[in-house]
């Protein structure tokens, strides 16, 4: 095999990777009470054995009003202790270990996060679905403040990297999008003032990444998925924006999932099967996710690499270490990749179909190729279950959840 940079070290801040994987910020759902559990530590030990160069920990809220799921962690003293529990096992295994850190905005509910739900701009979204209410200016700098906080509380519990979400639809995404930031003030209106709120988190950010010596991943954004959102020429402004605060990395996605959810991840999610999961106290959402799930929601056909063509666009504006996410499955799409100018790579389907995925990419060639086959079962079942693949699913999935997942294959 030519030469290859995959299972080379990468200096990551003040962390060096073992190579250049990094297990990527894909909700697990196997939190409890906003706080870690057995199986999140299990599930990320099991990658760190498996031989990844880092596994991040997904969606911590920066605070209490950034919670969407009870499943998800609030990042606080409180859970300091089992997440240096969960970081050492970690470290045991010769990984990094990361967090991603981030505010769910106007995608929280009032029995998570504590209080009406805020975000951008007051109204209506139809994904929770909820009433939203706009920002007030303190809030948005008590807000960045948590980010800070979010990084020093971090550091105590043993991570060696945060990975700030400004992507996908969330809180900074919504402020940066002209779809959800229909402001008037100095945060709304022109590119400069939507980046402003994304501007004072990462102040604060990189103002405690210095204090504690943290590694900084920023996940944004390519395009939000469809006309009213951010396309590629502005967000290109806006990641030139990201590089000058010297962050360690950005990762390159795209999608918002309250408006183009499959523009994440990619691949036909079957809706019968996430309508299954939803519990009956969402009977509403059930009920029409079942009848019109796949016409509600706009489909995408899987294809490896998917994001190369726009991160490309990235790579020859920027100078920073770009992180390339996106349907990497095979050894040679990753080789692809990195071949492209990409620092590192992330993967998740692949790592939850099998856990000792980059191993086995070490011990073999480029024919090398991931068990998972896109059928997103691990999706339908992520927000109300658990992210499990329908190939080791702990518990026997029904029949005619099978009728469906055979259909999309």
């Amino acid at each position: 095999m030519k030469d290859s940079l995959l299972f080379t070290p990468y200096r990551l801040g003040n962390t060096t990777l073992r190579n250049r994987t990094i297990r990527s910020a894909a909700f697990e759902s196997m939190g409890k009470d906003f706080g870690p559990t057995q199986q999140l530590k299990d599930y990320h030990v099991s990658v760190a054995r498996g031989g990844i160069g880092m596994t991040t920990l997904a969606y911590a809220a920066v605070c209490r009003s950034g919670l969407s799921f009870n499943k998800q962690l609030w990042l606080r003293d409180e859970i300091v202790p089992a997440l240096a529990d969960i970081t050492d096992a970690i470290h045991r295994e010769g990984a990094a270990a990361s967090i991603q850190i981030g505010h769910c905005g106007n995608m929280t509910h009032w029995s998570t996060a504590g209080c009406f739900p805020i975000g951008a701009s007051t109204g209506f979204n139809l994904y929770s679905p909820t009433f939203v209410r706009g920002m007030r200016r303190d809030e948005i700098a008590e807000t960045a403040r948590c980010f800070g906080e979010a990084v020093r509380t971090a550091h105590r519990a043993g991570f060696d990297c945060v990975e700030v979400h400004a992507g996908h639809g969330y809180l900074i995404s919504q402020f940066l999008s002209p779809y959800t930031n229909r402001r008037r003030d100095e945060y709304g209106g022109s590119l400069e003032n939507r980046m402003r709120f994304m501007k004072v988190c990462l102040e604060e950010v990189m103002k405690a990444a210095a204090e504690t010596g943290t590694a900084v991943l920023v996940k944004h954004n390519m395009e939000d998925g469809f006309k009213s959102g951010i396309q590629i020429p502005e967000s290109i402004e806006i990641a030139k924006e990201i590089e000058k605060f010297g962050v360690d990395g950005i990762v390159l996605t795209s999608g918002f999932v309250s408006k183009a959810p499959m523009a994440v991840m990619r691949g036909r999610i079957p809706t019968k099967t996430m309508s299954y999961y939803m519990p009956w106290s969402s009977w509403p959402q059930k009920i029409v996710v079942n009848l019109f799930g796949q016409w509600m929601i706009k489909q995408y056909d899987f294809e490896e690499c998917y994001f190369l063509e726009n991160a490309l666009k990235f790579r020859a504006e920027l100078k920073c270490p770009l992180v390339y996410v996106g349907g990497l499955v095979s050894r040679a799409g990753i080789e692809k990749v990195l071949d492209a100018g990409f620092e590192m790579v992330q993967m998740a389907r692949a790592l939850v179909n099998d856990p000792a995925f980059v191993d086995k990419l070490k011990a073999g060639d480029e024919t090398t190729r991931s068990g998972c086959d896109h059928r997103d079962y691990c999706m339908a079942r992520m927000y109300s279950v658990d992210m499990q693949c329908c190939h080791n699913c702990r518990e026997e999935i029904p029949e005619h959840l099978w009728k469906e997942l055979r259909k999309i294959k």
